[in-house]
């Protein structure tokens, strides 16, 4: 079964979501905690967070938001955004993230990167491979590369990467499905990649699709807090496919 995992993303300890990754299309959504102890309540397990101000500055910034969650559920994290150096994953480890995503420090600083592989394993350390038209974006999205995306994937699988979160970029927060394709052809070349899609997801029919076809995980977010996704509708989903 498809692992369900919420998307909390944060700026100036708020909980929001982004259109596109655009910081000037933000909308507010409340109290990150509040959001991951409903998340909890209705089954979920897993938690993807992620810290945009760090994103922008390049550097660790909401670890204290991390701390408050992890220490007031029991929630599985993996943290993402401002992650450059060794000192900050080990700020986030520390603040409670069971796993941490790479993407922007892959590509700019790949002997950091494979140094963390190294030192805590692929079972804690996600390759995040986010994308536009095909290649490879960091920064916050802010910068587009001319890195191919299943060149990245294949190059990191190389070296022992084991899961990656894939996100679409012109799908998110567009609530218009997933890029469905582009999941499949990674999956038909990498069938052991523990695969995380991102990016597009609009109701349950879109989860239910990248279920049918093996993908992992799925990352929901603008669905959820728009109310395209109830939360009952997903511990339902849950609990039938347990």
């Amino acid at each position: 079964m498809i692992e369900i995992i919420p998307a909390i993303d944060i700026i100036e300890g708020k909980c929001v979501r982004l259109t596109q990754g655009d910081y000037d299309r933000k909308r507010e959504y409340g109290d990150p905690l509040d959001m991951a102890l409903q998340f909890e309540d209705h089954g979920i397990r897993r938690l993807h967070l992620v810290d945009l101000d760090g994103a922008r500055e390049k550097r660790v910034i909401n670890y204290r938001t991390l701390e408050q969650i992890a220490s007031k559920t029991g929630l599985v994290i993996d943290a993402g955004g401002g992650l450059r150096t060794d000192e900050d994953v080990r700020i986030v480890f520390e603040s409670g993230a069971r796993m941490v995503t790479g993407g922007s420090i892959a590509v700019k600083d790949r002997p950091v990167f494979m140094g963390w592989l190294e030192r805590y394993g692929s079972e804690r350390i996600i390759l995040g491979a986010d994308f536009k038209d095909g290649k490879i974006a960091v920064s916050g999205w802010y910068e587009e590369t001319s890195l191919d995306l299943m060149d990245f994937i294949a190059d990191f699988r190389e070296e022992g990467i084991e899961m990656a979160i894939c996100t679409d970029i012109d799908k998110d927060g567009m609530l218009e499905g997933p890029s469905l394709d582009a999941y499949k052809v990674i999956k038909k070349e990498h069938e052991s990649l523990q695969l995380i899609a991102s990016g597009g997801i609009s109701g349950m029919k879109d989860i239910e699709i990248l279920d049918e076809s093996g993908i992992e995980g799925v990352i929901v977010g603008k669905a959820i807090y728009e109310q395209k996704i109830n939360l009952k509708t997903l511990e339902s989903y849950i609990l039938k496919n347990s």
